[in-house]
C-alpha cells in the first residue's frame, strides 16, 4: 500500500464538515471514500482493506464507538481514528482501551490529522505485507500438499503456478490425459486474487454441439424449443471468479468466433436476447492437444488461440517424475486403504522396479486407479503389481537383477525411441556419457538403427 494512494473511509454525519475534511486529504494525496453514517460504511470494509477509517463518533443510528467494535470484530487490526466535538479525558481513554488508534477532538488543525493518518497507513502497510507474507508461506506449504512430489519438474511447475496465479492473465494448460490439469487450473484460482469468486469448469468434450452455445452463454426464455425459463451461462455464471475450459480443442469451429469476441469486448449475448451483459471472469484453457498443430490444420483459430495462450503451463507426464512414482503410489495407496477400511502392504522391490519402469500412458489418473486396485486386491503382494500392469516378462523375472536389466532396457529403449536414435540427445537426456551409453546397449541387445 503506497501511503499517496492509501484509501480512507471517512465517516460523518455534518456533510459541510465531511466535504471539507474530504478535500484536505484528497489535496494531501489520499483517496476518500465518504459515508453518512457507519452502518452504511461497514459494508465497504474488507478485512484486507488497504487504508484507515476516520469516523466522528457522535452520529444517529451508529455512533462512532460502537463503529470501533463492530470493525474490530472483522480485522481488529484496521486502524480507526476517532473525531468528535463532544470528547472528554474518560471517552479518549475509553475509545483509546477498545482499541481505536487515535482521538482527535474539534476543531483540529488538518495538518494534525494528516499526521495522524499517515502514521496508521505506515502501521496498516506492515501489517498488510506480514500478512501477505504468511498467506505465501501456507500457500506455498498448500500448494505441496495439492501437487505431491519432490521432482525437479514439479516443483517448477509448482513455482510458475505461484508467480502468475495472483495475475488476471489467460493460461494454457498442456499436458497429457491424466496428468491433472484440473488440479492446476484449481490451484491458479485458488492461489490468486479471485479465490473468492467461482471456480466454473466446462469439459469442452462432453458437451453435445447442438447446445454448446446456451451452455457458455445462457439464454432466455422461448429463445427457442425447449427454452421454458432463463438460463444463466458459465461465462456468466464465472463472473468474478475463474472459467475453466477443458479439452477446448473440442470445441465447435463456428462457436469459437463467438468466444473470441466475448473475450475482446468482454461482454456476453444471451441466446434470444439483444442485450450485452458484462462479464469479468479470468480464463484459464487446457488440452491435450497440439493446439499450435490443430490452427496448422485449421481445427482451431490461430488468433484464438493466441487470445488464449498469454502464458502457458506444461504439466509433465508421470513417466518425466521419476521418484514421484513412488511418492504417489504409496499415497494413493494410503487414501485407498482409509476408504475401504483396508491395509496397503509395503510394495516389494521388484514391484518398485515394475512402477519406475511403466510407460504411465494414463498418468497420475491411471497410478490412482493402480494403487487402490492394489489395495483392493486379495492375490498375495508379490503379484499385485504385475497382474494389475499385465506385464509380460517382468512378471516372469524372480530376482532384482532381472528386473533391473529390463527396467534399464526399458529406460533405453523409450529414449532411443523418442529421440529416435540420436545419441547425443539420448546422452544428454540420461546423463550418461557415451562409452557407457555404448556398453549397456551393447549389453542389453539394443541397437541405433532400430530406432532412426
Amino acid at each position: 500500500m503506497n501511503l499517496s494512494t492509501a484509501n480512507v473511509v471517512l465517516i460523518d454525519d455534518d456533510e459541510s464538515m465531511r466535504a471539507a475534511t474530504a478535500q484536505w486529504l484528497e489535496l494531501a494525496g489520499y483517496h476518500v471514500i465518504e459515508f453518512p453514517g457507519g452502518d452504511l460504511a461497514l459494508g465497504h470494509l474488507e478485512p484486507d482493506f488497504g487504508g484507515v477509517v476516520v469516523s466522528d463518533v457522535k452520529m444517529p443510528r451508529m455512533d462512532g464507538m460502537e463503529l470501533l467494535e463492530r470493525i474490530h470484530q472483522r480485522d481488529p487490526d484496521l486502524p480507526v481514528v476517532l473525531v468528535t466535538a463532544h470528547g472528554d479525558v474518560p471517552m479518549a481513554v475509553e475509545a483509546i482501551r477498545k482499541g481505536a488508534y487515535d482521538f482527535i477532538e474539534k476543531p483540529f488543525e488538518p495538518d494534525r490529522l494528516l499526521d495522524v493518518i499517515q502514521r496508521a497507513c505506515e502501521k496498516r502497510r506492515l501489517v498488510l505485507e506480514n500478512r501477505f507474507l504468511r498467506q505465501k508461506l501456507a500457500d506455498r506449504a498448500d500448494i505441496e500438499r495439492r501437487l505431491l512430489g519432490d521432482s525437479p519438474v514439479i516443483q517448477r511447475l509448482r513455482q510458475e503456478i505461484m508467480e502468475v496465479a495472483d495475475t488476471d492473465a489467460s493460461v494454457m494448460i498442456q499436458g497429457e490425459t491424466g496428468t491433472g490439469k484440473e488440479v492446476v487450473a484449481r490451484c491458479l484460482h485458488e492461489f490468486g486474487r479471485r479465490q473468492h469468486g467461482r471456480f466454473v469448469a466446462v469439459n469442452c468434450a462432453a458437451v453435445p454441439e447442438s447446445i454448446f452455445e446456451s451452455e457458455l452463454f445462457g439464454h432466455e426464455s422461448g429463445a427457442f424449443t425447449g427454452a421454458t425459463k432463463r438460463r444463466i451461462g458459465k461465462f456468466e455464471h464465472a463472473h468474478g471468479g475463474t472459467l475453466f475450459l477443458d479439452e477446448i480443442s473440442s470445441m465447435p469451429l463456428a462457436l469459437q468466433v463467438k468466444v473470441l469476441r466475448s473475450l475482446q469486448e468482454r461482454e456476453i449475448v444471451r441466446l434470444g436476447s439483444n442485450e450485452p451483459r458484462a462479464i469479468d471472469i479470468r480464463l484459464v484453457s487446457a488440452s491435450n492437444r497440439d493446439l499450435q498443430a490443430a490452427c496448422q490444420d485449421s481445427t482451431f483459430r490461430e488468433d484464438l488461440y493466441y487470445r488464449l495462450n498469454v502464458i502457458e503451463v506444461r504439466i509433465p507426464p508421470l513417466r518425466d517424475r521419476g521418484g514421484d512414482i513412488t511418492l504417489l503410489f504409496d499415497y494413493f495407496a494410503g487414501r485407498a486403504a482409509e476408504a475401504h477400511d483396508r491395509e496397503a502392504p509395503p510394495l516389494p522391490e521388484e514391484s518398485v522396479a515394475m512402477l519406475m519402469g511403466h510407460g504411465w500412458p494414463g498418468n497420475v489418473r491411471e497410478l490412482r486407479n493402480l494403487a487402490e486396485r492394489y489395495v483392493l486386491s486379495s492375490l498375495p503382494v508379490v503379484q499385485r503389481v504385475p497382474s494389475i500392469l499385465r506385464v509380460e516378462g517382468l512378471g516372469a523375472a524372480t530376482s532384482l537383477v532381472d528386473l533391473t536389466r529390463q527396467f534399464e532396457r526399458r529406460i533405453l529403449e523409450a529414449a532411443l525411441r523418442h529421440h529416435r536414435g540420436n545419441m547425443a540427445d539420448v546422452m544428454d537426456a540420461l546423463d550418461l556419457p557415451r562409452r557407457t551409453l555404448n556398453e549397456k546397449m551393447q549389453r542389453l541387445g539394443l541397437e541405433r538403427k532400430d530406432y532412426c
